[in-house]
């Protein structure tokens, strides 16, 4: 049974409450005297609570998505696709087979789950798509889930590349969270039509990499390469099948929680491929504990990786990028995150850029972030420059046709090439 059915959960219901009965039935029977029957009672009370807390876990995963599968769970599922002939942990480049597409259809039931799916016509409402983002240097297979806004449809726009939205979920979230607790794509269709924000691709995606560890954003010595894959494939194989930005002018990370963390690594780390950066509850420091094993290898170079990925030492040690990032932290709540918000806000120096969300009240959860998302897409929207076409000068006498070819232009979705059909 799928890890994430409710046929799953309400089996282990059942059985729980079989095994609740058993016990209450059986109860006399086991409370007699001796060690024998004092084993027997504890066994019996150890089974039941077992097989109710794996329903509980089923039920919160089913409705949530934290694992999306058996595999993510044990950490047993494929990370790569068939079409790859190897990988390289250590960030070399992987041999990919020339006819992968590195943007691949992805399994559309968790998308159907999501309430809220444009309907009717693209050119009108936009669309979702479901995908597989192919990692070509690190060989890593991750879902996501791809908004089109309406005028990536429009006869007017057909040449325009899009800027690019890059929301990442919590850990040990999923896409679905992002989607359907979270809202971001939904948001930021309401503000495209209330003209605050700029036509934008939203793409959706889950910074764990390897379930069910924790990577953190990091590219871990001799391990998983994330930081590689969100930086650099990530971009690439959308580039390869979208039209978006190829400039990282037009590119923006966003995320909550650890995905939060993620985002200003990101652009504090690497801003040729991301200039802002849009972190709900952060942490400003990446530490290891039992979900992320070690992230930063041994010997004599771990303690330089451990300083590259703290962001307050970076803002003292090194230059400082010309990036923009906004941090967002309650003042008071269950958070703690404030005080270093307001200690990474003193550090930042120009040329970075800094905006701050600091509501009164509020917790590490959905409905804290679900009210900071609007501000915070609205402003990240205003960072990102809507991206144009480029003809090159002695290409220009050709004609319009020749010269979008020669401009590189992607070739068209598998969904374009059914709506031209």
């Amino acid at each position: 049974m799928d890890l994430t059915s409710w046929t799953t959960v309400y089996a282990l219901a059942a059985l729980a409450a079989l095994f609740v009965a058993l016990l209450v039935w059986q109860w006399p029977r086991l409370g007699r005297p001796g060690w024998a029957w004092v084993t027997a009672r504890l066994v019996s009370i150890g089974v039941t609570q077992l097989v109710t807390t794996t329903m509980l876990f089923a039920a919160v995963n089913a409705d949530y998505q934290f694992y999306g599968s058996w595999g993510e769970l044990f950490g047993t599922g494929t990370t790569a696709p068939a079409a790859l002939t190897g990988t390289n942990s250590s960030g070399g480049t992987t041999d990919v087979n020339s006819h992968t597409k590195l943007i691949q259809p992805g399994d559309s039931s968790l998308l159907n789950r999501v309430t809220g799916i444009p309907a009717g016509p693209a050119a009108v409402n936009g669309r979702v798509e479901s995908v597989r983002v192919i990692g070509r240097r690190t060989g890593v297979i991750d879902p996501a889930f791809v908004y089109l806004p309406p005028q990536y449809f429009q006869k007017a726009y057909h040449r325009q590349r899009f800027p690019v939205i890059v929301a990442m979920s919590g850990y040990p979230g999923s896409i679905f969270n992002l989607a359907q607790n979270l809202r971001v794509w939904q948001t930021s269709q309401d503000l495209m039509k209330q003209g605050k924000m700029q036509p934008t691709i939203i793409v959706e995606i889950r910074p764990t990499i390897a379930p069910p560890r924790d990577t953190e954003c990091v590219n871990v010595p001799g391990g998983p390469q994330t930081e590689t894959f969100l930086a650099k494939d990530l971009p690439d194989a959308l580039k390869s099948g979208y039209r978006v930005g190829h400039s990282a002018t037009a590119w923006g990370a966003l995320g909550y929680s650890s995905g939060g963390t993620c985002a200003l690594q990101l652009a504090l780390r690497d801003p040729n491929a991301y200039t802002s950066a849009a972190a709900l509850s952060p942490d400003f420091r990446i530490k290891e504990d039992l979900t992320t094993g070690n992230l930063f290898g041994s010997g004599l170079s771990r303690q330089k990786r451990i300083d590259s990925h703290d962001l307050f030492w970076r803002l003292k040690h090194l230059p400082i990028p010309q990036v923009s990032v906004l941090i967002a932290a309650s003042k008071h709540g269950d958070e703690n995150i404030y005080p270093q918000a307001q200690e990474f806000l003193r550090l930042a120096k120009a040329p970075l850029r800094t905006a701050s969300i600091f509501p009164d009240k509020g917790v590490h959860n959905f409905n804290t972030w679900t009210s900071e998302m609007p501000a915070a897409l609205a402003w990240q929207s205003q960072q990102l420059i809507f991206p144009q076409d480029v003809v090159p000068r002695h290409l220009k006498h050709k004609g319009t046709k020749s010269a979008v070819r020669a401009g590189g232009e992607p070739s068209p979705t598998p969904s374009e090439h059914r709506q031209k059909r």
